[in-house]
């Protein structure tokens, strides 16, 4: 029996009052050599605001490139040097976390692996004076070893650690550490199932209010998590949390960096796709793509939006530096391909707008409508096609001539989002309803 294909673009006359002038990026000085899945923070030296990244992989992307390397970079010079690496008995790890708190840095957590591929979690609080250039005495061990996990300080005060992978599995524990009195508290638990208990999500703390965004499930093939949570933290009692979260396609992203910006939280690249230290699909799909993405919430219309194609892909990300409201940094991390790179780059933000109603442009359509197998956009151009499945993955992203055929044989049944962009800036919003 012949098989139809049928394509309802049903436009949301919808576009980001957005211009590339906006958001701009800039490479400034390398690392002293190349390295991901690295824990970055900022702090000052000398009320200087330098990035420090510790320990992390090289090139290799194999256990034997795992290391405890740590380097620093002057925001005010353009230079990076090499400072003392992370003093930890059982070696190299990745996927730790850094946080600042009152100009002290604490390296919390991460993984070791051995020369078999068996993984172990670190309890380890690793802690470091970036005026004096030296590492104190540990802190209090992590009551729960943890990796992967989201981190963020609330107040200058208290580092919260989030959920994440413990040795053989995702654990809904917050652990709070409390650099004043160098002990751990227990914050009220994540809900306890796989929307809530990821590792590899990312987050960030404004005010009284965590947000998280992402991760990966424990079950399966760690297929990544398209849910977006909010803690509501007592500031009476701040190991009294409120939780309450949402399935929202936007939330989807794996080891994003995390940071805020005027007040609202941002991710900024990652991969929709989940991946092993090496960056190879954990569902056999091969190599991973990073995303060249910005997420964002806006806290008063309750709403996440996001806009691609203004920074450079990065994924495999453990924290980025923030430089002020509107500057942040990457260390590091993996770029297309899944190539580790010792690029630093420097994001500006000079505005986000969320999604606006606007008329649709004249003369822009998709035809024929019904499709059979190939779309056309009417409007004369060259654009930027993206299709976006129900959970919130990038199927493809092609560049089109009005006018063309667009193949669409290649989808299979379902709902899709289509976004088109022209000149970097979306034009339009849309859905692709695909049936047989």
């Amino acid at each position: 029996m012949n098989q139809k294909i049928l394509l309802v673009f049903i436009l949301l006359g919808m576009t980001l009052t957005l211009n590339a002038q906006q958001i701009n990026w800039q490479e400034m000085a390398p690392m002293p050599e190349p390295v991901s899945n690295n824990a970055v923070t900022t702090a000052m030296v000398g009320g200087v605001p330098y990035l420090f990244s510790f320990a992390g992989i090289d090139t290799s992307k194999d256990w034997f490139g795992i290391h405890n390397k740590a380097f620093r970079y002057n925001t005010a010079t353009n230079v990076w040097d090499t400072i003392p690496a992370l003093a930890d008995p059982s070696g190299g790890k990745i996927a730790a976390g850094a946080s600042t708190v009152k100009n002290k840095i604490y390296i919390i957590g991460g993984y070791h692996v051995a020369s078999n591929y068996s993984e172990t979690s670190s309890d380890k609080v690793h802690i470091y004076d970036p005026e004096t250039n030296t590492y104190l005495p540990d802190g209090a061990p992590i009551p729960v070893p943890i990796d992967d996990q989201v981190q963020a300080v609330w107040r200058d005060s208290l580092i919260y650690v989030i959920t994440g992978w413990s040795n053989t599995t995702n654990v809904a524990n917050v652990q709070i550490y409390n650099p004043a009195e160098n002990g751990w508290l227990t914050g009220t638990s994540v809900p306890n199932n796989t929307n809530w208990k990821v590792f590899g999500g990312s987050g960030v703390i404004i005010g009284d209010t965590i947000y998280y965004a992402g991760g990966a499930r424990s079950t399966g093939s760690f297929s990544a998590v398209s849910f977006f949570r909010k803690g509501y933290i007592n500031p009476e009692d701040p190991t009294n949390i409120s939780w309450i979260g949402n399935n929202e396609p936007q939330a989807l992203g794996y080891r994003m960096g995390a940071s805020v910006w005027n007040a609202k939280p941002i991710w900024i690249g990652g991969s929709d796709v989940t991946y092993n230290f090496d960056g190879i699909a954990y569902n056999g799909s091969g190599g991973v793509p990073a995303l060249e993405r910005i997420t964002y919430y806006d806290p008063a219309l309750g709403s996440l939006s996001q806009v691609s194609g203004f920074t450079p892909p990065a994924m495999d990300l453990r924290g980025i530096g923030k430089l002020g409201e509107n500057a942040f940094l990457i260390a590091g991390g993996m770029a297309e391909s899944q190539q580790v790179t010792d690029r630093t780059i420097l994001v500006t933000i000079g505005g986000l707008t969320p999604v606006a109603q606007l008329k649709t442009p004249e003369n822009f359509s998709v035809y024929p409508n019904p499709a059979s197998h190939t779309i056309r956009l009417q409007q004369e151009g060259r654009f930027v096609l993206e299709i976006i499945d129900a959970s919130g993955r990038r199927i493809w992203r092609k560049r089109v001539e009005g006018g063309k055929d667009i193949d669409i044989k290649s989808l299979k049944v379902g709902v899709y989002t289509l976004n088109v962009y022209q000149k970097k800036v979306i034009m339009q919003v849309g859905r692709l309803v695909v049936v047989k």
